[in-house]
């Protein structure tokens, strides 16, 4: 059996070598490495893809978070409320701009912004909501969209866990992460289900003067060339980035069937054992599983769990071990854990196990054999 990895990115290059390995080199023969026609192909179809009217690439999907912030004429002061549960980039490039982070609690069974707590954060100050699609499936978009309008709220969507991910609407319509709020960022990190070798991120928006805005600020606030109308930042998709992507967007889709039916093999293996509970898929959202992650009731110890498994060359990962609201750079004195009751329990229950394209049914037997021989030994 192939040694199991979180994220087996080895295997997946081998399956596109040839494609991957053409594409770089035709960009480095045509020496157009910034802002090239790869970049610019790249983007039509990511659009057509995602079916909205403008998406601006970028060097990263922190960059992409900050420059939606700035897009949106926000200022130093302004609250944005965000969940407590996620990486801590989403705040990051808030207080970055001198903003103030609200950070309010999820839901217990997706991971994603719980409704009822963000309407009650909502202040005079508050200017944005950022909605985080956790581990691979979107906030409840619809709501939180309502509660934007009624407050007069920009929303951005964060949007680098779950790209591909389609969002239903009450009335049947559907629309894919990121294109239903003011503006949706995502990022191409190597390990995200649409990953570059390297940095990479983008923005999306319908909305015409958002995108010039974006676009300008992303090259040093130029609309025109050497005329700087906006304080903007240096933050691009180089061409050989741009070359990859475009060949694993095609292949997007049946990366995350892939994704899809490896948790579906885990949930159905793993729901049987005690004390361990698989996934929810929410009822609004399809799943692409950037990440397959599991509560354990206490009856488990997951330190030891962790253990066995890493003595026996599995891996697993703990997102998030420790919440912003209790981050060093982000301590704030006006909350406490008990604000925050299902993200206080969430970081000492959830365990994260390999989920990649090219994970097989065997590693997967073998995953979960060692999970059982733990709980059961």
């Amino acid at each position: 059996m192939k040694k199991i990895q979180m994220l087996d990115l080895a295997s997946q290059y081998h399956k596109i070598k040839e494609e991957v390995d053409s594409a770089m080199i035709n960009v480095v023969e045509s020496t157009a490495f910034i802002k090239g026609p790869e970049v610019k192909k790249f983007q039509e179809e990511l659009e057509s893809y995602l079916k909205v009217k403008h998406v601006v690439p970028c060097a990263n999907g922190t960059d992409a978070l900050q420059m939606a912030l700035m897009a949106l004429g926000l200022k130093p002061g302004d609250e944005v409320i965000t969940a407590n549960f996620t990486f801590a980039a989403t705040v990051e490039v808030i207080h970055l701009l001198g903003m103030k982070s609200v950070l309010v609690d999820v839901n217990e069974d997706d991971f994603t912004i719980d409704i009822k707590e963000l309407e009650n954060a909502i202040t005079s100050k508050t200017k944005a909501i950022i909605p985080v699609h956790l581990f691979g499936q979107c906030s409840d978009m619809e709501a939180i969209m309502q509660i934007a309008e009624a407050n007069n709220l920009y929303v951005i969507e964060d949007t680098a866990q779950a790209i591909g991910s389609d969002y239903k609407f009450k009335d049947g319509t559907t629309k894919k992460a990121g294109t239903i709020g003011d503006i949706g960022t995502t990022s191409f990190f190597p390990s995200k289900n649409l990953g570059c070798f390297g940095d990479g991120g983008a923005l999306m928006t319908n909305n015409d003067e958002l995108a010039k805005r974006l676009s300008a600020i992303s090259n040093h606030g130029m609309f025109k060339r050497y005329y700087h109308d906006e304080v903007g930042v240096n933050s691009r998709l180089d061409s050989i980035q741009a070359a990859v992507l475009r060949i694993k967007l095609r292949k997007l889709d049946e990366y995350n069937c892939s994704r899809r039916d490896a948790a579906r093999y885990y949930s159905t293996k793993l729901q049987e054992i005690e004390g361990i509970t698989p996934p929810k898929i929410n009822n609004f959202s399809t799943h692409v599983f950037h990440q397959y992650t599991l509560k354990l009731d206490k009856i488990i110890d997951r330190d030891a769990l962790r253990k066995y498994l890493a003595d026996n060359d599995v891996p697993s990962m703990i997102y998030y071990p420790l919440p912003l609201h209790k981050q060093k750079a982000y301590l704030n004195v006006n909350v406490s854990d008990n604000d925050f009751p299902v993200t206080m329990n969430l970081i000492d229950s959830v365990i994260s196990l390999p989920m990649c394209t090219e994970l097989t049914s065997k590693q997967q037997d073998y995953i979960i054999i060692k999970i059982k021989e733990f709980i059961y030994k």
